[in-house]
């Protein structure tokens, strides 16, 4: 008979910590499993990120969960054997295969799939399975890491060497590349702001890129910076919110339809109030509700600001 432990009065991390432990004990999770994450613990259990760091940092401190670079964390202990060689490779240090590339990449698939929040130097050292103070060696400080992901991220799509001729063709291509970008790497559109740019040499890239296309059309210097600006602050204006929305629903544990559906007494108080009779009507006329579509949107913003941006760049008046 299997003895149980009445975690009621525990703390949430600790509850969090026993259910894991019962699943790889009852081989629900087999060693070499990969355990939820910081973000699916979050939802499944309804509570903050931090707590949930805390409920796999304990696993990991048990012996029960081990940190795997570019995998995540797995459950400790021997996956299925392969057949076994004659000549069996030594097993290698990870101190001494540590550097600075790998580093940096296990930064980025810890933000990638945790967020930019759940990002620790600790946090990198144990997915790694080095002493904690091993990446100081080559990075001085969590701020600079992020630095070096987000150059190495940005890095990740260039242009062709024959860009195309019209200069909106290639302002399309700029910001659906950069679009793509935030796509992949969510929270890439948390780390800097218009006011303070983030000055690494692969955003460089793209902006080169749009100033370029921009270029030769007669703008002075402030005006063409401007489009630039405005322009760029569409794509990671609305990217913005792709890591806002996967943090609240970590945090929260439900999907953004959930939430929604969770605020219609709100909604419905706000319509029945009869002060907003504009949005009252609108909001009504929708059948399944409005469908917020982030990839529609974008794409809609980008012809709206370059259909507007059209005479000013070109040097004649739209025809009224």
């Amino acid at each position: 008979m299997t003895k149980t432990t009445d975690t009621v009065g525990d703390p949430p991390y600790l509850r969090i910590v026993a259910a894991i432990r019962r699943r790889i004990s009852d081989g629900e999770l087999a060693p070499g499993d990969r355990v939820p994450s910081t973000r699916q613990i979050a939802g499944e259990w309804g509570v903050a990120l931090a707590t949930a760091t805390k409920a796999l940092t304990t696993l990991r401190l048990e012996g029960l969960v081990v940190a795997r670079p570019r995998i995540g964390t797995v459950v400790a202990g021997t996956a299925p054997a392969a057949p076994p060689r004659r000549r069996p490779s030594p097993v290698p240090d990870p101190e001494q295969e540590l550097s600075l590339d790998r580093i940096v990449r296990t930064a980025i698939d810890i933000a990638d799939t945790e967020g930019l929040s759940a990002l620790s130097m600790r946090g990198v050292a144990a997915r790694l399975g080095v002493s904690a103070m091993s990446p100081y060696r080559y990075v001085p400080s969590k701020d600079d890491l992020i630095l070096l992901m987000a150059d190495t991220a940005f890095g990740e799509e260039s242009y062709p060497a024959n860009a195309p001729e019209e200069w909106r063709s290639r302002i399309e291509l700029g910001a659906r590349t950069l679009w793509t970008l935030y796509r992949k790497h969510p929270w890439l559109a948390q780390i800097g702001s218009l006011t303070r740019p983030l000055l690494v040499p692969n955003l460089m890239v793209h902006g080169e890129w749009v100033l370029r296309a921009l270029d030769g059309h007669g703008l002075d210097p402030t005006k063409l910076f401007d489009i630039h600006v405005l322009l760029y602050s569409h794509v990671q204006g609305l990217a913005v919110h792709l890591e806002m929305e996967a943090h609240a629903a970590a945090a929260t544990g439900q999907s953004e339809d959930q939430w929604m559906d969770s605020r219609t007494p709100a909604l419905q108080e706000l319509v029945e109030s009869g002060r907003f009779p504009t949005f009252t009507k609108v909001v009504g006329a929708f059948e399944d509700g409005y469908d917020l579509r982030l990839d529609a949107l974008f794409e809609f913003g980008l012809k709206a600001l370059l259909d507007g941006l059209t005479s000013i760049v070109e040097g004649q008046e739209v025809a009224t």
